[in-house]
């Protein structure tokens, strides 16, 4: 533990603030993204195989197998599902409200990690920018006696927050991009799951969402 103390601080005196400040978000986002996927496997995403068995089995109108899968699912989209066993054509827009309310709790988060992506190059450069106007103040300061070590240590050390910068930046951003990946085929899986449920054989989605205002309007 003390051995890692002990590199921290040195990355920190080599980098100054700006890097300090990198090595603390690059720690929460860490923490976000290993709470994210906790959260992913704990809710079940991707993990639909009895969720869509009761879907086939009532698009075949087997009900009762139906709801027998459904009650195996452990899929967080599996109360939508439900609801959507008892709902009429004209619950179709409730049923997509409820599902995307469950959408937005998986990507809680997803802001920050998309902030962190861009902002993060953007610090690692600033950074750079100081330690590069430390350098060369340190070289005016020399007058006449220049070494030009003074200046290409100066310069690396400048540049060794640009390359923080990036080493946070490139996971997160690719880390945030399978998330997404992920979330969007959770919602194709929802609209599929809704509309299978809720169009009678022979009708599309779009004859079931036409539906639906001409049930309000009966009602």
């Amino acid at each position: 533990m003390s051995s890692i103390g002990a590199t921290f601080n040195e990355i920190a005196a080599l980098g100054g603030p700006v890097v300090v400040v990198l090595l603390a978000v690059s720690m929460v986002t860490l923490a976000v993204m290993l709470y994210k996927l906790w959260q992913f496997t704990r809710s079940g995403v991707g993990r639909h195989r009895a969720l869509a068995e009761a879907v086939s089995a009532w698009d075949a109108g087997d009900k009762a197998r139906a709801r027998a899968a459904l009650r195996r699912s452990t899929s967080y989209l599996a109360p939508v599902v439900s609801m959507a066993f008892d709902a009429g054509p004209d619950a179709v827009k409730r049923l997509e409200a409820e599902a995307e309310t469950r959408f937005a709790r998986l990507e809680r988060g997803f802001r920050l990690l998309d902030s962190v992506a861009q902002l993060a190059p953007l610090l690692g450069l600033f950074g750079t920018v100081l330690g590069m106007i430390a350098a060369f103040q340190a070289l005016q300061d020399a007058g006449s006696q220049v070494d030009p070590s003074i200046l290409a240590g100066g310069i690396w050390v400048a540049l060794l927050t640009t390359a923080v910068g990036l080493v946070v930046a490139m996971p997160t951003a690719l880390v945030l991009s399978w998330f997404e990946g992920r979330m969007d085929a959770e919602r194709v899986t929802a609209e599929r799951a809704i509309h299978i449920i809720l169009a009678p054989r022979g009708l599309d989605a779009a004859t079931v969402e036409a539906a639906a205002p001409r049930a309000a309007v009966h009602g």
